[in-house]
């Protein structure tokens, strides 16, 4: 695991390996490069520091690499031939990487190795909610101009039932660990019996034994590189659904309010176990908000659908009386 060296390592110590005077001269004072380095100072990088070891031949440093890898994505950038190009080239990626050079294995490792799937919606989380909190998104229109839209449609703005259900299966197992976590909280703290909280449970009706099963012999398919089995099953849970986890939380806030705890906020500050706990069942709402949208849009009839098919997304919405009701609260 790395230590947290690497925070001063990128935000605090500047960019002091390359002329200074010559990069901001030449940047725009408005380039959305200082935005991304602002917001990317609050954000949580514990996760991906985690996931990198300081053993062997030190890499380049993983919090620099994601912010190149950010800040292309913000700039409609996908190819990683295309990311070592900038850096070598682009006045905005030379003052981001402080001169160095990513070829590409460092970005395919970065990307196939530290940053995971989980990591990475974790930190685009914290990035989204971070730019809400300066007013750059609201976050209630996800798309502008349909022509746009239509033109960026490839395969990967497909979204599959398998896909969802392998990424669910993970995401069920970390809000069953939390309201483990939740209910001995409750229990050694006296607060259920004091506030008159009843413990957080969750029921799998149907479903997700197939679903890990196959995930199980698609791993083992996977090194023998056979083909994958579809995993389309329907999956089937009661008492675990966005409103769920929005009461645990609000249950939280009770708590914290007849207990006197304050919520605290920024770099350096600890914050206690409560709040811990809301923002992790926050961060797993809203991850749960999205899969169940998904699963809304797709009904139980069909296994996939297109972004771009936004007529049929918005009259299942229509129709759906409790998604309206997340969407209003």
């Amino acid at each position: 695991m790395l230590t947290t060296t690497y925070y001063n390592d990128f935000f605090e110590f500047g960019q002091q390996k390359i002329n200074f005077s010559f990069f901001e001269l030449s940047l725009p004072d408005d380039d959305p490069v200082y935005t991304l380095k602002k917001v990317m100072e609050d954000l949580d990088f514990s996760g991906l520091l985690a996931n990198c070891s300081d053993k062997g031949r030190t890499g380049y440093n993983p919090i620099m690499m994601y912010a190149v890898v950010t800040y292309a994505n913000m700039r409609g950038v996908r190819s990683v031939d295309r990311n070592v190009e900038l850096c070598e080239r682009d006045l905005a990626f030379i003052w981001l990487t402080r001169g160095q050079k990513p070829k590409r294995d460092a970005f395919y490792e970065f990307k196939g190795k530290k940053l995971t799937s989980e990591i990475l919606d974790d930190l685009n989380y914290q990035f989204l909610r971070r730019l809400q909190k300066e007013g750059l998104v609201t976050l209630k229109e996800l798309f502008i101009d349909g022509t746009k839209i239509e033109a960026n449609a490839n395969r990967y703005t497909f979204v599959w039932r398998g896909t969802i259900n392998y990424h669910l299966a993970g995401l069920l197992d970390s809000i069953e660990l939390n309201f483990t976590r939740y209910n001995t909280f409750l229990q050694e703290k006296g607060y259920g019996q004091k506030y008159d909280i009843g413990n957080a449970q969750m029921f799998v009706i149907e479903g997700m034994d197939k679903v890990r099963s196959v995930i199980e012999k698609n791993r083992k398919r996977k090194l023998s590189k056979h083909k994958k089995l579809a995993n389309n099953t329907v999956i089937e849970i009661d008492n675990c659904s966005p409103l769920e986890i929005l009461k645990l939380q609000k249950n939280l806030n009770t708590i914290a309010t007849g207990e006197g705890t304050e919520f605290v906020y920024g770099k350096g500050k600890r914050k206690p176990e409560i709040q811990q706990l809301y923002e992790e069942l926050e961060h797993l709402g809203q991850r749960l908000m999205g899969y169940k949208e998904c699963f809304e849009i797709m009904g139980k009839d069909r296994n996939s659908y297109s972004k771009t098919d936004l007529e049929a997304t918005f009259m299942r919405m229509k129709e759906d009386e409790c998604i309206k009701e997340l969407f209003s609260s």
